[in-house]
């Protein structure tokens, strides 16, 4: 797996599709020079960056190096900029090296949860280290996919549990559960302050851009472990046929969901 490649095609194929999810929870936070946000999970950091032009002073934290060198490219063009430095610091590894900024407002965790077993106690991890630097009151952001019968993606992701089902103990796809966002909080020991919808389309310019988009998200790793990349690339075809427009484009309605929770 060329996990450059992958990291390129998040960026440049997939990452756009929750653009509405950002804009909505930006929108709802009044996000802007005020905000110190801290992104969980910010992959290239397209979300990151739509902070940032709205005047915030953005932190993002990712496991990827590969999807990192692609956020600094993003929002870290010239180191030799003080003031960028200043507002905006790229992390690898885990929140507790954000700690040198503290004093958050505004945490976010975008990348959806609800898809593979275990993912909503990952992110439970992830906020036990992120939630100390943030300060009172804070706004903290859960995501996650809507309903499956809301969610036309669902029909393809099924794919990816079908093939991975050799491997009965791997994270492989699941229906989303209708109260994970809110599961997450509790356990966190955050107050519910809020939530809402997002039609979040998937649409891609051919049913190739569609495979690698899809793929960039990890839902299909369980899959290609399980089988390999080839049939995977297969049956993944052969079920966005029926989403492949006259023109040859995919498009895949989709509602997102996300959670606004408040630190206690």
């Amino acid at each position: 797996m060329d996990l450059r490649a992958r990291a390129r095609d998040w960026s440049e194929i997939q990452e756009r599709m929750l653009v509405p999810l950002y804009e909505a929870v930006y929108e709802r936070l009044d996000v802007g020079p005020a905000t110190r946000l801290l992104g969980l999970g910010c992959g290239s950091g397209l979300a990151l960056l739509m902070a940032a032009s709205r005047g915030a002073a953005v932190t993002g934290v990712d496991t990827s190096s590969a999807r990192l060198a692609l956020a600094r490219e993003r929002l870290l063009p010239d180191e030799r900029d003080a003031r960028s430095q200043q507002d905006t610091r790229i992390v690898q590894g885990s929140p507790a090296g954000a700690a040198r900024t503290g004093g958050y407002t505004v945490v976010t965790a975008f990348e959806p949860i609800g898809c593979l077993a275990g993912d909503a106690e990952g992110l439970g991890q992830l906020l036990a280290e992120a939630l100390p630097l943030a300060g009172r009151g804070a706004a903290v952001v859960l995501a996650g996919w809507g309903p499956p019968e809301r969610c036309t993606t669902s029909t393809v992701l099924r794919v990816a549990a079908k093939l991975a089902e050799p491997l009965r103990g791997a994270d492989a796809w699941r229906p989303t559960e209708r109260d994970d966002l809110e599961g997450v909080a509790e356990r966190a020991g955050l107050r519910p302050d809020g939530s809402g919808r997002v039609a979040c389309p998937f649409g891609y310019a051919d049913a190739d851009s569609a495979v690698r988009g899809l793929k960039s998200t990890g839902l299909f790793d369980p899959a290609i472990t399980a089988t390999d990349q080839v049939q995977v690339d297969k049956e993944l075809t052969e079920a966005l046929h029926p989403y492949q427009r006259a023109d040859g484009t995919v498009w895949m309605p989709n509602v997102f969901r996300y959670l606004v929770a408040r630190v206690p």
